[in-house]
């Protein structure tokens, strides 16, 4: 499996992530602009029950809106779930494809992730260029500096994405369970609220969520005049051992996966 040139890996994995894209909304007459419409419908819903309804204190906000607020930090955690969705649900769904050619499987952990990332991205940058020229304090530097956030939280979804990929086709609960800890850890991390209101004794706990981290640092770059720290790379490093751990877990079970799917 190993002895084909690395440039047909490249290739192969170019056209994964490329059929990722364009099957998502295949058939459908609003085609990819359903990767705006959905965020958005996310974002309305959510700024009318936490920004209107339960009315978040504006002077916790940083001089922004609610709506800047939540998009900064809602975009980031889409790449992170969708990711992550899509990753462990890739073996299964290509389970024909693993039986029949032989290629590392772990390009299709990658796929998922970079697809979904790719779109998340280009949605969250449309919403910022849209609040920008609502008069929010979108700052584009901040989005710039921002990048070793962005391969730290990538590094982060694919190495939980291959473990967890791997441990489904050995337990198939996995993918159960997984829609409870998203759901719970959508409201750990600090996405439709600030963390100033979470109780002090909290927020140690939430602290140990590197989402949580990684959400504010977007908010104090892309909202905030903040720059880049060392703890950044901190991140970025640790996100790198998690990617290390997840894909020899992965590589370690994928040899298996003919026989298991």
């Amino acid at each position: 499996m190993q002895s084909r040139p690395k440039i047909a890996w490249r290739w192969l994995l170019a056209n994964f992530v490329q059929r990722e894209i364009t099957s998502r909304y295949a058939g459908s007459a609003s085609g990819l602009a359903w990767t705006i419409f959905n965020p958005l419908a996310q974002l309305a819903i959510l700024a009318l029950v936490f920004g209107t309804l339960l009315r978040v204190p504006q002077d916790m906000l940083g001089g922004a809106s609610f709506a800047a607020f939540l998009s900064v930090a809602l975009w980031p955690w889409l790449m992170f779930n969708e990711g992550l969705r899509r990753a462990i649900e890739s073996i299964p769904a290509n389970a024909p494809l693993i039986r029949k050619v032989a290629f590392p499987h772990e390009l299709l952990i990658y796929s998922a992730v970079a697809s979904s990332f790719v779109v998340n991205l280009v949605g969250w940058v449309a919403v910022l260029i849209a609040l920008s020229l609502y008069g929010e304090p979108v700052r584009w530097a901040g989005l710039v500096l921002a990048a070793p956030l962005l391969v730290a939280q990538f590094a982060f979804t694919v190495g939980l994405s291959a473990a967890l990929a791997a441990a489904q086709v050995v337990l198939r609960d996995v993918e159960h369970a997984l829609g409870i800890a998203l759901s719970i850890l959508f409201y750990a991390t600090p996405i439709v609220y600030p963390l100033a209101v979470i109780p002090e004794p909290w927020r140690g706990w939430i602290a140990l969520n590197p989402l949580a981290y990684m959400v504010g640092r977007y908010r104090d770059l892309v909202l905030g005049t903040a720059g880049v720290q060392w703890q950044d790379f901190a991140v970025l490093a640790v996100s790198l051992a998690v990617l290390a751990a997840g894909l020899a877990a992965f590589r370690r079970i994928s040899p298996y996966f003919e026989d298991l799917l």
